[in-house]
């Protein structure tokens, strides 16, 4: 998908699915082939079913560093919807990983990104940068990940441990993702990918995100902040 250009700088601040077994590339003649095809197939099925995909590999989550300002488009999005960008701490600041939960992040990474149809701000709002739910049917970067981490709320998971993040991706421009905070380190949806990878594994320069203990985001990894993340 192609960005926006990012507008200047300012402060501090894709696991391959089972594999099922092969069934043999050409059937013997004999009746007793076929059976030994089926039982394999469905020796195959049963260990599916019983492990079930496996949980990624647990790593450490991003560097925190100071407060950091919010993008302005934030701003305006909690003034509109304050409600959204309220921290309750009483709710747990990370999620434990297991293969329910695993499930529920892919699967609403998917359905997002299949869902809604890439659109600038420029072109959708005739603002450079706007952060808002892609109820249309179209958005941006931010706008995918703010239906994400509504979809999740909507299924258990506590949105203090789901927040907007801020990065520099692959070609260098400003965009946004959500970053889950689990017990097995930070993973990122993204609607660049179907696959939810840990933050190490993006290739991109993380910069700040939503706080978990107030209003103020924080900063991450040193990095240096993009005005805007109007990208597609």
């Amino acid at each position: 998908m192609r960005h926006a250009m990012v507008q200047g700088l300012s402060e501090m601040l894709t696991a391959p699915a089972w594999s099922w077994c092969d069934a043999p590339r050409r059937l013997g003649r004999a009746a007793s082939f076929v059976l030994v095809g089926t039982i394999l197939m469905l020796g195959g099925a049963t260990t599916q079913a019983h492990t079930g995909p496996a949980l990624p590999e647990a790593g450490l989550g991003v560097e925190i560093g100071p407060a950091a300002r919010p993008t302005a488009a934030w701003t305006e999005f909690c003034a509109r919807m304050p409600d959204e960008c309220r921290v309750d701490p009483s709710e747990p600041a990370t999620i434990p990983l297991d293969l329910a939960s695993w499930r529920t992040l892919t699967s609403v990474n998917r359905r997002v990104n299949a869902r809604i149809k890439p659109l600038t701000d420029q072109a959708h709002w005739g603002v450079v940068d706007r952060w808002d739910y892609p109820d249309d049917g179209f958005g941006d970067c931010e706008d995918y990940q703010l239906l994400k981490r509504r979809m999740l709320v909507e299924r258990g998971l506590p949105r203090r441990a789901l927040r907007m993040t801020v990065v520099i991706d692959d070609i260098g421009e400003g965009h946004a993702v959500l970053m889950v905070r689990t017990d097995r380190g930070d993973f990122i949806l993204d609607n660049k990918t179907n696959a939810v990878l840990s933050w190490r594994k993006t290739g991109y320069a993380y910069i700040k995100r939503e706080g978990q203990d107030g209003a103020a985001w924080v900063a991450l990894n040193g990095g240096t902040s993009p005005v805007v993340t109007a990208n597609r």
